[in-house]
């Protein structure tokens, strides 16, 4: 990649919500010819080993307001201005093109510092809510994408539906042919997000136990867990005899996704769009601790279409939990229709289309 490539700077905080996205947008971005650098911090890398080679990935300090003690809360401010003046000395080093922010505390530096220095910009929002700091700089950049419709934005901003760009991982198993369940090995995938698998692993292996014995006689489970209910988790499988692959988190959930009769899933951004765009029925779990209850705003769509399952965190009983599995999982025509719907509303070409506005916003 020569210095003469225009310079896109992408800013994405440390979930997997906000840098999957922001990976495939530089995926495409890199396959352009143009350079990309990643503006994160020491969380945000943790999210980085999917990223391709060529991506500079460059950490800048930053900082929340909304966790840790009063010290923490105090010293935040400072953390922020030393990230912003680090990334002015580097744009004005290496003058970024464009600078698109994904959302996170970590992308503050690099948006501020294109915001002073009046830098082409953008901001992508993946859910169906703004996140706080999208908000802050959503009435400051030139383009707000967004990955789910509606979203709900400030007066007078006006939103440009792309939808969430997925992973090339995810790409490959785009459409992957549908086997509906039946009596044959047949597997449900539990992911939890990276806010919190503690209620899936509570809740679901009962309910998946209350199966009736000739659906679990077939089934393999692979689950999502946190790394203190791995053990408990595995340990309730192994008694009720039914296979299962526990792990904190899975590196190649496409793979998987694609093999499933079923998902069962918090309703993050991301995972919404990888089950749109790999077409499988879904069982979800809105987060109900989301900023502005985002996560029930992102799962309207796919339950809208007829491709998923909402069940509030509220309502979560393994009587209702097992009722609704045995739904899916015992009707095959109804799964393999869940499966069409989930396709009819994803949008997989959302990375190409931001990578066009990235495109037309550095010519102008």
């Amino acid at each position: 990649m020569t210095q003469s490539a225009p310079l896109l700077v992408i800013a994405a905080g440390g979930t997997g919500g906000h840098m999957f996205p922001a990976q495939a947008l530089a995926e495409v971005m890199i396959a352009r010819g143009w350079r990309v650098k990643l503006s994160t911090d020491a969380r945000g890398a943790r999210y980085t080993g999917g990223f391709p080679q060529d991506v500079d990935i460059e950490q800048l300090p930053s900082a929340t307001f909304a966790r840790g003690g009063i010290v923490a809360k105090l010293a935040a401010p400072l953390k922020i201005a030393g990230g912003v003046f680090k990334a002015l000395r580097k744009f004005r080093r290496d003058r970024p093109a464009v600078v698109v922010g994904f959302g996170g505390y970590p992308a503050i530096p690099a948006v501020a510092a294109a915001t002073l220095l009046k830098l082409p910009r953008m901001i992508h929002e993946q859910n169906g809510v703004l996140g706080r700091v999208n908000k802050v700089f959503a009435t400051r950049v030139d383009h707000v994408a967004c990955g789910t419709w509606p979203t709900d934005l400030p007066e007078g901003v006006v939103g440009i539906h792309v939808g969430n760009p997925v992973r090339r991982s995810v790409m490959d198993k785009a459409g992957a042919p549908y086997i509906a369940p039946g009596d044959y090995p047949m597997e449900i995938l539990v992911i939890g997000g990276s806010q919190g698998a503690r209620i899936t692993s509570d809740s679901v292996p009962a309910a998946i136990a209350a199966l009736p014995d000739a659906v679990k006689v077939n089934l393999r489970v692979s689950q999502q867990a946190r790394p203190e209910d791995v053990e408990r988790v595995e340990a309730f499988y192994a008694q009720s005899g039914i296979g299962a692959d526990i792990k904190t988190f899975f590196d190649d959930i496409p793979k998987r996704m694609s093999e499933a009769q079923l998902v069962i899933a918090r309703a993050g951004a991301s995972t919404v769009a990888d089950i749109s765009v790999i077409g499988r029925p879904s069982i979800l779990i809105p987060f109900a601790a989301a900023t502005g209850d985002h996560q029930t705003a992102n799962a309207r769509g796919l339950v809208d279409a007829g491709a998923a399952i909402m069940i509030p965190e509220s309502q979560i009983s393994v009587a209702t939990l097992s009722e609704q599995i045995a739904l899916v999982m015992g009707n095959a025509d109804g799964a393999a229709q869940m499966a069409r719907a989930a396709l009819s509303v994803g949008k997989p070409h959302a990375a190409t289309e931001l990578a066009d506005m990235v495109v037309e916003l550095a010519a102008q």
